[in-house]
């Protein structure tokens, strides 16, 4: 190649900004139909969107176009045969391009780098449209991430140099793997993330002893077995959410959180949702309260003879339980000694990636379709929960299992996400409407559920938050808020990670790290510009908080249930090994 580094020429120049300019419009006009399809009603019913200011719109063309010339000369100087300094890197966390035939070849380090450049000045462009409206607005950044994400490089035979060379290496063999893994996973109907039958629960997940000791039609209710001689007199219900099963708190024995809480000295009971099918279809939020938290309370309070136990929520369990509270409280009752909230929402005001996906349009048309009766399938959930991490949880997996044609690796946390759950419409659409798209729960006497006005303000036992700072379902600030909300004692905890990771940290191995600050504050940054960085698994921290409400040590209980409510089969039972 030349050794020449002369810029392209003014000609050259305007050609390349020209093309920057026709990129970003070409690029949100497909957008804007895609905006439009999803039934927008923020009042951008165009199929052209508009971008940024001129001025501003100018500096990025311009900031594009010098970091295209940049490549280019860096591709012409390039010694034959050696790699030149990259002009650009990917985003830290991004390993699509991390293979060394990525920058061997100046044909594939110019197309890396091309992309990752145009994909840039998108992104940018995204984030500086002069759309008013917050939520929009999110909606246009979460498609041109879609739209980024699937042009990848990457996700092409004919531009990825690993599938080149893993086709050459093999002698054909990868692209009839890769075909017999697509037709395979055709036959399932999702993209397989790991080696499903590596896994089954009941024998190398959810393995907790313990007993089914009450069922209705909306859950089951398990008791699990003690680890200890001695245990607290006050035991612990978990309500995990109904749109994943329950067994994310109880994968295997080394990172199980139900199996951390037996050892810690606690009996522990745990709701674990049916899946729903037609003969649930009706079941609405009023249903999930009285025969989830509220149901499983009685039936703890009866086994364990104390009026006041402990609970823990997890997610939309954790809205689920602080809602079922709050009628109790509406009720004059005083239902519990302490709650724990993980990464669980209170305050819808910012939603995360899901909110932007939730408008007045949409929630009609889905209350139209199954409001009154009817199932959102469990796989239609878990590809919306998906395509918010596609690189993670879709294109790596594309281009491993078609084009590589390698088998995915054994990962009980993948097999768990793969494990979807179907909902009931009318649960559903009450739940977008009310929570998503209007926010009322924050708002006292606002809502009435199971015909009592409810206010969070009158939830007033001491209450744990754990919240990940990483968390692109449940932000972490969001989460916060619940602090402004609850009427009681608080004791905010921020985890490393993102919404699994950062809450499913395993005290055996003490990684990561956790946020504490006994400052109450009601702004959540105001809050994390005083907290302490604390090595290891809040898990530790958590359970030392939880011995307070305890009460005394008592002999471990000999029996499972009680004459009134004996065991009905092992844990972890059948409802959650049903099939969406």
């Amino acid at each position: 190649m030349s050794d020449s580094k002369d810029p392209l020429p003014p000609a050259a120049l305007q050609a390349m900004l020209l093309a920057g300019q026709t990129m970003a419009q070409n690029f949100f006009d497909a957008v804007a139909k895609q905006h439009a399809a999803m039934q927008d009603s923020s009042g951008i019913a165009a199929a052209r969107l508009p971008l940024p200011e001129t001025e501003a719109f100018s500096r990025m063309q311009q900031d594009f176009a010098a970091r295209h010339v940049t490549l280019w000369s860096s591709l012409l100087g390039r010694p034959s045969g050696a790699p030149a300094e990259p002009v650009v890197q990917p985003e830290a966390g991004d390993r699509r391009f991390n293979a060394p035939e990525w920058s061997e070849s100046p044909v594939f380090d110019y197309l890396r780098q091309a992309y990752l450049i145009n994909a840039g000045f998108l992104k940018q462009v995204a984030d500086e449209m002069p759309i008013a409206d917050g939520r929009a607005k999110s909606r246009i950044q979460f498609l041109t991430r879609q739209y980024i994400d699937a042009l990848a490089p990457t996700n092409f035979a004919a531009t990825n140099p690993e599938f080149i060379k893993k086709a050459i290496d093999t002698q054909g063999e990868s692209i009839t793997q890769g075909i017999k893994n697509l037709m395979a996973d055709l036959e399932k109907g999702r993209i397989s993330m790991t080696d499903d039958a590596a896994f089954e629960v009941g024998r190398n997940l959810g393995v907790s002893p313990g007993a089914v000791i009450y069922e209705n039609e909306l859950m089951q209710l398990i008791q699990y077995a003690p680890l200890t001689d001695k245990v607290a007199q006050v035991p612990l219900l978990i309500v995990p959410p109904c749109i994943n099963k329950f067994y994310i708190m109880d994968l295997q024995p080394e990172n199980s959180l139900v199996r951390f809480v037996v050892e810690q000295g606690f009996t522990v009971f745990l709701v674990s949702w049916k899946n729903a099918g037609p003969a649930e279809s009706q079941m609405t939020w009023d249903d999930y309260l009285e025969k989830g938290p509220l149901a499983a309370l009685d039936v703890v309070r009866s086994v364990t003879r104390v009026k006041k136990p402990n609970v823990l929520g997890f997610c939309v369990g954790g809205t689920i339980l602080t809602s079922a509270l709050a009628v109790a409280k509406a009720r004059g009752e005083d239902p519990v000694a302490s709650l724990t909230l993980m990464t669980t929402l209170l305050d819808f005001a910012d939603a995360g990636e899901l909110g932007c996906l939730v408008d007045e349009a949409g929630v009609t048309a889905r209350e139209a379709a199954i409001g009154k009766g009817g199932l959102l399938k469990g796989q239609e959930l878990a590809n919306v929960f998906s395509f918010l991490r596609a690189n993670d949880l879709v294109w790596q997996y594309v281009v491993g299992n078609y084009l590589k044609g390698q088998k995915p690796q054994a990962f009980d946390l993948l097999y768990w996400n793969s494990d979807s759950t179907n909902l009931p419409g009318p649960f559903l659409t009450w739940y977008l409407r009310n929570m998503y798209l209007e926010n009322n729960l924050r708002v006292p006497g606002k809502l009435r559920m199971l015909g009592q006005k409810v206010d969070l303000g009158k939830v007033d036992m001491p209450a744990y938050l754990l919240a990940a700072r990483e968390d692109h379902i449940v932000p972490w600030a969001s989460a916060y808020l619940a602090r402004n909300l609850l009427g009681g004692e608080t004791t905010f905890v921020l985890g490393a990670s993102g919404h699994i990771a950062g809450a499913i940290n395993p005290a055996s191995k003490n990684r990561r790290s956790y946020w504490t600050n006994a400052a109450k504050v009601a702004d959540p940054e105001e809050w994390l510009g005083q907290a302490v960085e604390q090595k290891g698994s809040w898990w530790l921290h958590w359970a030392e908080w939880l011995k307070a409400f305890g009460g005394k040590q008592v002999a471990a209980r000999g029996r499972l249930g009680s004459t009134k409510y004996e065991p009905i089969e092992p844990a972890p039972g059948r409802y959650v090994k049903e099939k969406a």
